[in-house]
């Protein structure tokens, strides 16, 4: 471009004669315009989006004020380009160029020209060769959607504030009452239920208590127990701690996981900080703390004194009521992981356990159990792909696994084959429960399901024993005597039938467990009415 003027500024020296110094030193300081200048040419250009024009001449321009400037046309089928150079003051088809102050050619449609007509200019060299459709247009299309929504985005951010700092509120009130003693309205109540409830979202503390950045205040006291991954024990948050106080939990279970088994903290936590997961039948969760200085990654729940449901069975004989407690609030929780929606009907994720042992159940005070332990825990999530499926891989106990797992052939077409493993275990359990109720006759000591095999069987002398030789535990012929037994075992039969589809869902077993208790109440009401007779016998022999 600069050798384009610097010869046509000498060709004119010696065609015209000399110039005078300043005016040429004035010349090679402040260059003209070189612009694109071509008569009326057809061209393809649609009209829509960028197009170079079809030109091949580069002019420059005659006078120090003129820009660039391109024009295209459509009439009919006839569509042509026109590019000049103009003086920028002055008007081009009775138009004035508004837009020469411009680095590229935007093009905007004039109206009344006779035909389809846009034009653009612009002050840089060249500048009209490529020119830009719709810009303009969709710049003030966008102005308009935003001038339109932000009065409604300003009030939806109101109202939102508005019905937080509300619920905040109500529920802080709520709180105090409660603490104070001070009866509840149903307003209080719901406050209270929706707290409880937790939050819809799924964020990393949805279902936690503490917020903050900081750590807890926690005491390590003695350890409780010790798995694969990590190990448990107990702890006391100290004074001044918002969780001891806002929530009365003084007592807690804290779960340590070194930096090597990281991937089994981060998956327990994410199974944890859904807020769906929020059960009675499931431990409940209060934070995840990653202790860098230490090399700790920290899960703190709820503690419960009674500790794990085998050490329970190992040290007690329990009745048919405490049987009756334990095993439906299993089957409840394991039903509660395996629902798509909550108790209140809003959707949720499926989850399989895929370690459910009774080590990994907690006895609660009142005799019911909670589930703990999700570091093998799945989400089902409906766009988990066969392949994500397949990577979970071969995971679980040896001495709990469903045949099909010990074989690795579930079916990763349907998420229901991983519910099926987790009820076959959980049939397993509920085995070890009814071996310790006194309501079958004799009780012996604890034995873990099949323990003729040694203390941690392999998968292959697992395969022995339940594929090969289609083995299970034994059910005596004395359990039957007592109805109740006979009607759990005979759930039992059908939950670990070797093959997944024949076997019953967490929450048929929790439903047969609720009617046992209704049985059992018509059983009462039978005996009390029989005795009325002989009551007023006696009455009338007096």
């Amino acid at each position: 471009m600069e050798l384009l003027r610097f010869s046509a500024f000498w060709c004119g020296a010696i065609l015209f004669g000399s110039i005078p110094l300043e005016e040429a030193e004035a010349s090679i300081m402040k260059p003209r315009r070189l612009c694109k200048f071509c008569d009326v040419r057809a061209t393809s250009c649609t009209g829509k989006g960028s197009c170079k024009v079809e030109c091949d001449i580069t002019s420059i321009c005659p006078s120090d004020d003129d820009v660039c400037v391109s024009i295209w046309r459509k009439k009919d089928d006839n569509i042509t380009f026109d590019t000049v150079c103009h003086n920028r003051s002055q008007t081009l088809y009775g138009l004035s160029l508004e837009d020469y102050n411009n680095t590229k050619c935007e093009m905007k449609e004039r109206k009344d020209m006779g035909s389809q007509f846009f034009i653009c200019s612009c002050s840089e060299d060249e500048c009209n060769e490529h020119i830009f459709f719709n810009s303009y247009m969709d710049s003030q299309v966008v102005a308009v959607i935003l001038v339109s929504l932000v009065p409604l985005l300003v009030m939806a951010v109101v109202v939102i504030t508005s019905f937080y700092c509300y619920r905040v509120y109500r529920q802080r009130q709520a709180r105090s009452k409660r603490k104070r003693g001070l009866p509840l309205d149903f307003s209080d109540a719901h406050a209270i239920m929706i707290d409880d409830e937790g939050s819809d979202s799924s964020s990393t503390h949805a279902n936690n208590l503490n917020h903050n950045t900081e750590l807890l205040p926690i005491e390590l006291d003695v350890q409780v127990g010790k798995g694969r991954f990590a190990e448990v024990y107990k702890a006391k948050l100290k004074q001044g701690s918002s969780v001891s106080e806002e929530q009365g939990f003084e007592t807690v279970a804290i779960k340590i996981f070194q930096y090597e088994e990281y991937a089994s903290w981060k998956n327990e936590k994410e199974i944890f900080s859904d807020a769906d997961l929020r059960h009675e039948n499931v431990l409940h969760f209060l934070t995840a703390e990653d202790r860098k200085v230490q090399r700790q990654c920290w899960l703190i729940t709820a503690y419960h004194p009674r500790g794990n449901l085998q050490e329970f069975l190992i040290h007690h004989i329990i009745s048919w009521h405490d049987l009756w407690l334990l095993g439906g609030s299993l089957a409840c929780g394991v039903a509660h992981l395996h629902s798509d929606h909550t108790p209140c009907g809003r959707y949720k994720v499926p989850i399989a356990h895929r370690d459910i042992k009774s080590s990994n159940i907690l006895v609660k005070s009142d005799l019911t159990c909670c589930l703990c332990d999700f570091g093998l825990a799945l989400r089902l999530d409906n766009a988990l792909s066969v392949d994500e499926l397949a990577n979970s891989g071969q995971v679980g106990t040896a001495r709990y696994m469903a045949p099909e797992v010990l074989e690795s052939r579930i079916n990763l077409e349907n998420i229901e084959s991983f519910k099926q493993a987790d009820v076959y275990s959980m049939a397993l359990v509920l085995w070890e429960m009814i071996s310790r109720c006194n309501a079958i006759g004799e009780v012996k000591e604890y034995e873990p399901p099949f323990g003729n095999l040694r203390e941690h069987p392999c998968v292959e002398s697992m395969k022995d024993s339940v594929l090969r030789d289609k083995g299970r535990p034994e059910i005596l012929d004395s359990w039957i005597n007592h109805p109740g037994i006979q009607m759990v075992c005979a759930s039992i039969d059908e939950c670990w039938d070797h093959d997944p589809e024949a076997r019953l869902t967490a929450q048929c077993v929790a439903e047969r467990f609720d009617d046992i208790e209704y049985l059992d109440k018509l059983s009462d009401r039978s005996d009390s009415e029989e005795k009325i007779p002989d009551e007023i016998l006696m009455v009338d022999e007096k």
